[in-house]
């Protein structure tokens, strides 16, 4: 997906938890927002492991749409221990384990 389109994507989520992507290319897919673990700040990071360089920091109470999903880093969080990493934009990961999914697995394709 290009930049472009998934800036577009995202602005016109900000309205609802569920949006349809790629309408106009024939690709029929829904797009979740999920949220992130009260009380905390999330960096953001430019790959799947702490090791990388912070990007932003997601303010509390927001919530992320996942694009595909990776694996890194084992991290422990709020939701448990997993080596999963969420694509929540380009070239932007958050660990799994502070985001609220409600699975202890994939719940978006795996990253290319």
């Amino acid at each position: 997906m290009t930049s472009l389109r998934r800036r577009s994507v995202l602005l016109a989520g900000l309205s609802g938890a569920f949006i349809t992507v790629g309408a106009a290319t024939g690709e029929a897919a829904t797009l979740r927002y999920y949220e992130v673990a009260p009380g905390h700040r999330l960096n953001v990071r430019s790959g799947p492991a702490t090791s990388y360089r912070v990007v932003r920091v997601l303010a509390e109470g927001a919530k992320v749409p996942i694009w595909c999903q990776t694996p890194g880093e084992t991290i422990t969080g709020p939701y448990g221990t997993s080596n999963i990493w969420d694509n929540i934009d380009d070239g932007q990961y958050v660990s799994d384990a502070y985001v609220h999914t409600g699975s202890d697995g994939y719940v978006a394709s795996r990253c290319a």
